[in-house]
């Protein structure tokens, strides 16, 4: 049967059947929920279509202008015709642009099987229907209220004749013919503006006033005048006592038409706020980025050794918290961001002892091996798929507990899509372009936007995901001054280019191809433009078609990004360096990124003073003496500043050395509990004689020899507080090197993110659930042949004699027929299946399984029956 001759479907089942497999695996890519599991025939794909679950799901994935559309199939009549929906949406005036997107919004319904049906007998589909029409309880965003037809169902047939005779109709027999003709007088454009020429102004003003929505309104028993003037014609229907409602025809009569009164058919364009030039943009991304990993190795150099305790609900104390705050000199939602980072990168994780505390994992040290870009891409990807979100730290969950970093209840689904979307819209606009973040979030409202409206001050949940995404893109780098840099560009896979000519491509392209959306000036899109300033206003461009959705990358796509957002952010990095400038004031000053070796030695040479562009070092009597208890001489250390040193080691820190050196170890401290030993009897003197010392409970054992109450750790805390410089030594009398000791935990793996519902199939397995779907339906719905004089009712097995099957079976496979059977499996599980018997053969037929799109071997004693298909 040609296309053109196939009558209308009288179903969703059948508008699904006359689809072919391309329109199918749109339908499956865009409600990944319909394949899981992937369903018997189109019949229970149908039904599943249908269930109030996904048909929510999918309403909240509409673009504002495709959920306007389905609002206004709701309020239409069921079915309605393509001039009907047009009319609604666009109004009697015929509003262009609306009328140009109509289309592409009801392909999109169609496609996700929203809406079936041709253009003169569209049907919203049942649940979203009831989910978007106007109810008392649930009002519809349109503002509109019932139909004549549904406001009057309680009227009185006397009641309902004084309404006809009001406006001037001729009384009818029934009710049913008065409402209809009701319902056209309020229909009819030019009746309507007749009779409501002669209302009351007062009349007019309420009208106005219910005309966008509420429809409803409150009325006292005995009513004033003008508003006994509209409900004595019906144009006020009362619904409820002291409740009237204004009728849905004579709404659509004052709004000229319109379901909606502001129709928004274009996405709001992306605004650029400031322009920068690119390179400015990714120098500074870039140093950003070796500002991450500074950071994370600072955070994890913090925690080496075992870091915070872990709660028992789970994650950090407020209080460790703002230590690590201070630790790293960030605020604390900044310090959240950063923890929960290295977190999602596999880098930290709790030890899992009997005392839990976090601790950096093995995979950090692999990570410290890696070059400087792939450490901070494979940061920057963990980010990107991360589902828990820092920015959520410190409020409070649905239990009123507050969130704590690393804890539970900080995941949220939509939290990558939101990220890679901000990134693509940034992408989309002129190299170096910073957007304005509320143009940002205007754009993505529209894109999902809220079906229940929010109170006052209180913002969604992707408006606040997109604001700390704009924000955490700055802090690790991929952005830098707002702008979206090239690495950053490279990370989601899109094509090296500049403007919005490299964000138009085949994935995720900001808009389409030539749209004037994010269309740059000539100059700016070829890059041979003047160079923009910072602070310049760039110019805003206005749609005029919607935007694509970007794609998701596979696993295997993302990690190709990856790497090339490490190639270009390499050559930005700066290179580490094997010197410093050793000063007179007891500092040095690194200009720049250290090489490890030189930088973890330092580091226990010295502390940091302070941090930036240049890091300056501070060498203390303490720190030495750190040195020196990590195993290092005076010699090594005169040698290692000497040779790393681009200006002579000033005297000052040689003197400084050599003293801390010279007074190092002369007090030995062992486990007695402890003790204290000297050769010099004045010194021990001296120490029996302060007061600072009294807490440590020493007393005289020997001229030589101290004992203490104390443990060895706390006297050696002790006497260094006191000023002096012991030295722990074995119970070999040996002096003991205090190296650190670098707690890790057992091997862990990153936290999973929590997937945003089923994962989008791939091209394999659209095309598996395809053809099993089709084999499925095929062996549902192919006509049979009755059994006998007793036609075979719908979804019954087939019921045949042993010798019948056996029979049909080998004459099918000299004809090369195919039969419908009933089968039952070995669990019991009965089913049926179209097959082409091959062979019959020792109590089993060999054949050609259509619902399985395989060669298949079935007992026979397991077939309940079997019948020809009849001839179409």
């Amino acid at each position: 049967m040609s296309q053109a001759a196939r009558p209308a479907p009288r179903s969703l089942a059948e508008a699904l059947r006359a689809r072919d497999d391309v329109s199918l695996a749109a339908l499956l890519r865009s409600r990944p929920d319909l394949i899981t599991p992937v369903p018997t025939d189109l019949t229970q794909l149908a039904t599943r279509a249908g269930t109030r679950a996904s048909v929510l799901r999918a309403l909240e994935r509409l673009d504002r202008f495709a959920l306007q559309t389905a609002e206004a199939l709701a309020v239409a009549p069921d079915p309605a015709s393509y001039d009907t929906l047009l009319s609604l949406m666009a109004g009697d005036a015929g509003d262009e642009t609306v009328a140009a997107a109509l289309p592409h919004a009801l392909a999109g319904l169609r496609e996700q099987a929203l809406v079936w049906g041709d253009d003169e007998r569209l049907r919203l589909v049942r649940t979203a229907r009831e989910l978007l029409a106007p109810s008392p309880q649930h009002p519809s965003p349109t503002g509109l209220g019932p139909t004549v037809q549904e406001a009057t169902s309680g009227m009185s047939p006397g009641r309902i004749q004084e309404l006809v005779a009001a406006v001037g109709l001729p009384s009818t027999h029934d009710s049913v013919s008065a409402v209809a003709a009701l319902s056209g007088l309020f229909g009819d454009r030019k009746a309507m503006a007749e009779l409501l020429s002669g209302a009351p102004e007062a009349a007019r003003e309420v009208l106005s006033r219910l005309v966008w929505g509420p429809p409803y309104g409150q009325v006292t028993p005995d009513p004033a005048a003008h508003l006994r003037w509209l409900l004595d014609r019906g144009l006020l229907l009362p619904t409820a006592p002291g409740t009237v409602v204004l009728p849905r025809e004579v709404a659509l009569h004052l709004r000229e038409g319109r379901a909606h009164r502001a129709p928004e058919p274009l996405p709001p364009a992306v605004e650029p706020a400031t322009a920068h030039g690119p390179q400015v943009v990714d120098a500074t991304a870039a140093g950003q980025a070796y500002t991450t990993l500074a950071t994370v190795e600072e955070l994890l150099k913090d925690w080496d050794e075992g870091g915070p305790a872990v709660l028992r609900a789970g994650g950090l104390s407020v209080r460790d918290l703002k230590r690590t705050a201070v630790a790293l000199d960030v605020s604390e939602p900044v310090a959240a961001f950063w923890v929960e980072l290295a977190y999602a990168a596999g880098l930290i994780a709790s030890d899992g002892e009997a005392d839990e505390r976090y601790a950096a994992t093995p995979a950090y040290d692999e990570w410290l091996e890696r070059p400087a870009a792939e450490r901070w891409a494979r940061l920057a990807e963990a980010w990107l798929a991360a589902t828990r979100t820092a920015g959520l730290v410190g409020g409070r969950d649905m239990k009123d507990r507050t969130l704590a970093a690393l804890g539970p209840g900080l995941d949220r689904s939509a939290a990558p899509e939101v990220r890679h979307r901000v990134l693509t819209l940034l992408a989309g606009l002129p190299a170096g372009a910073a957007p304005d973040a509320e143009s940002v979030l205007a754009r993505l409202r529209w894109e999902r936007p809220l079906r229940t409206p929010l109170r006052d001050g209180e913002e969604d949940l992707r408006s606040r995901l997109a604001r700390w995404t704009l924000s955490e893109a700055e802090l690790l780098g991929i952005t830098g001054r707002g702008a979206l840099s090239a690495h950053g560009r490279a990370l989601l896979g899109l094509p090296a280019g500049t403007g919005s000519r490299a964000g138009s491509g085949a994935r995720g392209a900001a808009a389409p191809a030539g749209s004037p959306a994010f269309a740059a000036s000539s100059s700016a899109a070829t890059g041979s433009a003047e160079p923009v300033g910072p602070g310049d206003k760039l110019p805003v461009h206005h749609h005029h078609r919607p935007a694509a959705a970007p794609a998701a990358l596979s696993p295997a796509e993302q990690a190709v990004a990856t790497a090339a957002a490490a190639r270009l952010l390499a050559p930005l990095l700066p290179e580490p360096l094997d010197h410093v400038l050793l000063q007179a004031d007891l500092t040095a000053v690194a200009p720049g990124p250290l090489q490890r070796p030189l930088a973890d030695l330092l580091g226990v040479l010295a502390d940091v003073e302070s941090k930036g562009g240049a890091t300056v070092y501070r060498f203390t009597p303490a720190s030495v003496r750190r040195a020196l208890d990590a195993g290092r001489t005076a010699a090594d250390l005169h040698a290692f500043l000497t040779e790393h040193s681009r200006t002579p080691v000033p005297q000052p820190l040689a003197y400084l050395i050599d003293d801390v050196a010279r007074r190092h170890g002369h007090l030995r401290v062992g486990a007695a509990s402890a003790y204290v030993r000297c050769d010099d009897d004045t010194l021990l003197n001296e120490i029996l004689a302060d007061r600072r010392g009294a807490a440590l409970g020493l007393r005289r054992l020997a001229p030589t020899v101290l004992a203490a109450q104390s443990d060895p750790a706390t006297l050696l805390e002790g006497l260094r507080a006191m000023g002096y410089a012991p030295a722990a030594e074995s119970a070999e009398g040996d002096v003991l090197i205090a190296r650190a000791h670098a707690h890790r935990t057992p091997p862990r793996t990153a936290p999973e993110p929590v997937p945003d519902g089923p994962p989008a199939p791939d091209a394999t397995l659209l095309g598996a659930a395809i053809r099993a779907i089709r084999a499925g339906d095929l062996a549902a719905t192919a006509p049979r042949k009755p059994a006998g004089d007793a036609p075979l009712a719908g979804g019954e097995l087939p019921r045949t004699s042993s010798a019948e099957t056996l029979a049909t079976m080998q004459a099918a496979v000299l004809t090369g027929e195919s039969l419908w059977i009933g089968y039952v499996n070995a669990e019991g599980a009965a089913s049926q299946r179209v097959i082409a018997p091959v062979k019959v053969e020792g109590g089993f037929v060999t054949a050609y399984d259509h619902t399985a799109d395989e060669v298949r071997t079935y007992p026979l004693h397991r077939i309940t029956g079997v019948a020809e298909l009849a001839e179409d």
